[in-house]
């Protein structure tokens, strides 16, 4: 069985579909824009594009009773690999201890211009 999570502290869902669901004790979220929910604004720097997706990520796992500690892996979406370690910066903050497996990709595009998006799999 399924639950959708809905939390109004990150972005609503631009598509047909939900902002994270969970199955058996898995809560899988979708990509995050950097986009702020309460302005509906992108900031402009990589680092502040950063903060803003995984602050969204954040928001969406308390909304399920989670923190960033439950997160197992994830997977971050460039528009350039050149923005990579200025986006590995402030992604390092937002965990300790055991890092989650994470897979980086350069892609052509992102929704709304944005430089980076960063989804993630979490667990109970």
């Amino acid at each position: 069985m399924k639950k959708v999570i809905c939390c109004e502290k990150a972005p609503g869902a631009i598509g047909p579909y939900s902002q994270a669901i969970e199955a058996n004790g898995m809560i899988f979220v979708s990509g995050q824009l950097p986009v702020n929910p309460e302005t509906g604004t992108m900031p402009e720097s990589i680092e502040e594009q950063a903060r803003q997706s995984l602050e969204n990520l954040k928001n969406i796992l308390q909304e399920a009773g989670l923190s960033m500690d439950n997160v197992v892996k994830t997977t971050v979406f460039l528009a350039d690999m050149s923005l990579f370690a200025a986006m590995n910066g402030v992604y390092a903050t937002y965990f300790s201890g055991a890092y989650p497996a994470r897979s980086a990709v350069a892609v052509k595009a992102l929704p709304k211009d944005a430089l980076v998006e960063i989804e993630c799999i979490a667990v109970r």
